[in-house]
């Protein structure tokens, strides 16, 4: 009865589901849990998300920002990208099916010890914080005014958290965190130009997990979004996007034991677009 982290896989299907024979997952009794960005990039996220719904309660998944992509789109409140590959969803006779399912996933999860995000949170917000925060995000996007909070969701202000916000803004800074957030200052100011690794940072700023006095410290996070930081594991953050579809590999995380699983992805480097 195993839990194993799944980094991004961002439709690349097949090294899924080469990584989960790797790893002897068994449906009947182990658990996947996925850290966001079902979708995208890669050359089979229709696929993706067809396996990960059937496998019912043994998938956990947070939402990422793909996903969130993948859903605005679909609700025609955003243009598609250039390097979008999520034609296939929106064109499967189980589309409705299928979005659906996505948009009533979790923002934040945690349980058995580990939290689990897609980006980051904010220096702020501890875990049950975290999750009440989160909780927020999904009632509306759960609900009939869905399509109102992915028109709204987009922007990049406000940069930091306050308990005095209200409607789409506060909304938007609890999204940007979860889903986009790397870079931080020590107040909780966000950060989204930076997207190389901890290199280079802009003055003043740091990777969110190493704010000094962090409220969620204690508890270890698991999250990917970061491909270009690599694999980090430590006692408390655990990022494991190791960048599967730019070609790298694709990173699963036995959480009992802490055993990584990987996947080698070579065969897709060069078929991403930016």
């Amino acid at each position: 009865m195993a839990v194993y982290a799944i980094g991004d896989v961002q439709g690349c299907y097949e090294q899924l589901r080469r990584l989960l024979d790797t790893c002897r997952f068994d449906a009947a009794q182990d658990t996947l849990w996925f850290v966001g960005d079902l979708v995208n990039r890669g050359p089979g996220s229709l696929q993706t998300l067809q396996f990960v719904r059937s496998l019912g309660d043994r998938a956990v998944t947070v939402l990422g920002n793909h996903d969130l992509n993948l859903l605005a789109v679909a609700a025609g409140v955003r243009k598609r990208h250039r390097g979008d590959t999520i034609e296939d969803i929106l064109q499967a006779p189980e589309r409705d099916e299928l979005l659906l399912w996505l948009r009533t996933r979790k923002l934040f999860h945690a349980g058995q010890g580990y939290a689990m995000v897609h980006a980051g949170l904010l220096p702020q917000w501890t875990i049950s914080r975290a999750l009440e925060l989160a909780g927020e995000v999904e009632a509306v996007l759960q609900g009939e005014d869905y399509v109102g909070l992915l028109q709204n969701m987009y922007g990049n202000t406000p940069v930091a958290w306050s308990d005095a916000l209200t409607g789409y803004e506060r909304l938007r800074v609890i999204v940007n965190a979860m889903t986009r957030l790397r870079l931080c200052d020590a107040g909780g100011r966000m950060e989204f130009g930076h997207k190389l690794g901890p290199v280079d940072m802009p003055e003043g700023y740091m990777p969110w997990y190493e704010v000094p006095g962090r409220a969620s410290e204690g508890t270890p996070i698991v999250c990917g979004h970061w491909a270009a930081l690599g694999l980090l594991v430590t006692d408390d953050v655990l990022s494991i996007d190791t960048g599967c579809v730019w070609g790298r590999d694709l990173t699963a995380l036995r959480l009992e034991d802490r055993r990584l699983f990987r996947c080698d992805c070579t065969a897709l480097a060069g078929t991403a677009e930016e």
